[in-house]
């Protein structure tokens, strides 16, 4: 899947010469938690989150009524340079920087023009959607080696028992290197057909650990 298939487009920005006041009002009145920062000919120089502008503002139970800091130019807090993203990037390349840089946003740029913006809130709804997490059914972990054609194998079965797979996530086995951990979601609130016709077919399954069915 591609960024610019989950990206806002319609992306509020602020230029260096606005102030904490200006972002605090449009964050609030948008409901959003960062805002990129263009220059005059719409480059992005930089980005502002409500991080960012709590640490320049005193707290709201504060004795202190002193203006100034509202007044404070966004280029002074701002984070300069920010990581971007293209819209032709894929997702899982955009949640690996989200990762290794552990940043909120990533302001979407193409031919040096922003075009958009995702958060780390984005990347977690679709990912939600892209499991089928938030949808009717079962979650299943079969423990299988870490073998060229396995999954393969393990369709066999489901297609056996005519269910739908919703997702297949494969992790690492921390056991042991030579397996991996199929987490899979069905569109069945009863998995027990399929865990008994998995065990059958030499599958090791992890969860749900259902009493009485030992094969």
């Amino acid at each position: 899947m591609l960024i610019e298939e989950i990206m806002i487009k319609d992306v509020l920005t602020l230029s260096p010469e606005n102030t904490v006041k200006d972002a605090l009002d449009a964050m609030r009145d948008r409901k959003i938690r960062h805002l990129p920062i263009l220059s005059m000919d719409g480059i992005v120089v930089g980005i502002v989150t409500d991080r960012d502008l709590k640490e320049v503002v005193p707290s709201s139970i504060s004795e202190i009524k002193d203006s100034s800091p509202y007044d404070t130019l966004l280029s002074e807090v701002m984070t300069k340079n920010p990581i971007t993203g293209h819209p032709m990037d894929f997702v899982e390349e955009a949640a690996v920087l989200f990762y290794d840089n552990k940043i909120g946003s990533l302001p979407i740029v193409s031919n040096k023009k922003l075009v958009g913006i995702i958060t780390e809130t984005d990347l977690l709804y679709k990912y939600i959607e892209l499991t089928g997490a938030h949808q009717p059914g079962s979650q299943i972990e079969v423990r299988v080696p870490n073998t060229p054609g396995i999954l393969f194998e393990v369709s066999k079965v489901f297609h056996e028992q005519k269910l739908n797979v919703l997702s297949v996530l494969v992790y690492p086995d921390k056991e042991n290197e030579a397996n991996k951990i199929l987490v899979i979601r069905i569109n069945s609130m009863n998995p027990l057909k399929i865990i008994e016709g998995l065990k059958v077919s030499g599958f090791e399954v992890l969860w749900p650990n259902v009493p009485g069915i030992d094969v």
